[in-house]
């Protein structure tokens, strides 16, 4: 978050009087309009927005969403600057399909770090050490961890195990030793083969004894996993953030584990079932359609992230903007036994009835058979794995109206089941598609 000239620095002072000014307090519909229109004027300079009426509440209620098809068909026609504007420049990763271009000028960024800081300031501790093993090319979300470490003014470092020719898991053991991380911030998949990692080499109980907090993000994180690796690492574990490249960051986690939307940083609604866009409710359930605030780069209005979300409110931690669950992409659905199964549900049953440390799902193309394969912990006992198994399937046949053909362990999965949010998707690397023998 390099700042290099007085307009620069004005961008960062109004990001902090605005944000700071929010902080605890529910945005008033004032506010709204009046952020929602300057985000409809900079859209106007876009391709994609060019037939835009003026500015009205009513034609922003008329306007129809945008969706990640229409951004994916034609990503550069919602560009509203010039390289010359441009600080950072960005892509998807492509694990959903095609990637997406993103440039972000310094508005985006600074404004983006300081309402994540804002949400981590409950969570992270002024004496930390902030170990980030996250990615730190094409895709943002190391820069976002960089951002935020310097705003806070907490030491940290990028060690990311997959950045081939600087460091492996080797150099980031040494690393490891030298800082001593009390915050590390990685994937779900990473921690777990992490975790591995050091156990098979009896490092495990040295290198985990500094830490104590584990910010995941990059993926779904569900609420059995960051239970299994809390207990693993004595260690309080959060779901640290939720968003994308396209949008930035749309929520973060309180000190009470839980993820409140950032509503000082954008405006949400939701997509119903009957196809039409309401505002948020407690206890609501849709798609989160969302409109960025503070995006110059590439503005969009009303965009249909494909999220199934659920919301609720009054957090103990008394933040009261909503608390979302975020189910994951509607499209990631698997029906097997037609069964529907999503990524929350398999991962709660995975590592909420066994000691797995990692799953793989196997079924053939029309979804008349299902394998579930886990990877057994490096110190598990075997003996204990028929009792898992039978526990795992009456739990998924009360829950999920689901038993499985087949239930084994594993000595170990592909590392693509493991390996990070910038390698990866759901369907992708957690389930595999084989033809019936």
């Amino acid at each position: 978050m390099l700042i290099s000239n007085n307009r620069q620095l004005d961008v960062l002072s109004d990001a902090q009087a605005e944000l700071c000014a929010l902080a605890g307090r529910r945005p008033s519909p004032d506010f709204y309009a009046a952020k929602l229109a300057r985000v409809w004027g900079r859209a106007a300079n876009a391709t994609a927005y060019t037939d835009l009426p003026p500015w009205s509440t009513a034609a922003f209620r008329a306007l129809p969403p945008t969706t990640r098809t229409d951004l994916k068909a034609d990503p550069w026609s919602y560009v509203a600057v010039g390289w010359q504007r441009t600080a950072k420049y960005y892509e998807t990763t492509g694990t959903s399909g095609q990637v997406t271009p993103t440039p972000r000028t310094v508005e985006d960024i600074v404004y983006n770090a300081i309402s994540v800081a804002q949400a981590w300031r409950g969570v992270l501790a002024d004496d930390d050490r902030v170990a980030i093993l996250l990615p730190s090319d094409v895709v943002p979300v190391a820069d976002l961890v960089v951002s935020v470490s310097e705003y806070l003014g907490l030491p940290h470092a990028r060690l990311y195990p997959f950045a081939v020719g600087i460091a492996d898991y080797g150099r980031v053991i040494d690393l490891w030793r030298t800082l001593r991380p009390t915050a590390v911030f990685l994937a779900p998949g990473v921690a777990v083969q992490l975790t591995r990692f050091l156990k098979q080499r009896n490092q495990f109980d040295d290198l985990r004894a500094s830490v104590r907090t584990m910010m995941l993000l990059g993926e779904v994180s569900t609420e059995a996993l960051r239970a299994r690796l809390g207990s693993w690492w004595t260690a309080k574990v959060y779901d640290a953030s939720y968003g994308s490249t396209e949008t930035g960051t749309l929520a973060a986690t309180c000190h009470r584990a839980r993820l409140h939307l950032l509503t000082g940083a954008n405006y949400f609604e939701l997509a119903t079932p009957a196809g039409t866009i309401e505002p948020l409710r407690t206890g609501a359930r849709g798609r989160l359609v969302v409109t960025p605030l503070n995006l110059h780069a590439r503005p969009l209005l009303r965009l249909d992230t494909g999220d199934e979300v659920a919301l609720e409110a009054d957090c103990p931690c008394g933040n009261p903007a909503p608390v979302i669950t975020v189910g994951g992409r509607s499209t990631d659905v698997l029906r097997v036994h037609e069964v529907p199964l999503t990524i929350r549900a398999v991962e709660d049953l995975v590592y909420g009835a066994t000691r797995a440390t990692g799953y793989l799902v196997e079924t053939d193309p029309a979804g008349r058979y299902v394998r579930l394969l886990l990877e057994r912990d490096v110190r598990a006992e075997r003996g204990s794995e028929p009792g898992e198994i039978d526990a795992l399937q009456e739990t998924s046949a009360r829950e999920l109206g689901l038993r499985w053909d087949v239930v084994s362990f594993v000595n170990s999965l592909p590392s693509t089941t493991k390996a990070g949010g910038s390698q990866k998707s759901w369907k992708r690397s957690n389930i595999r598609v084989v033809e019936p023998t």
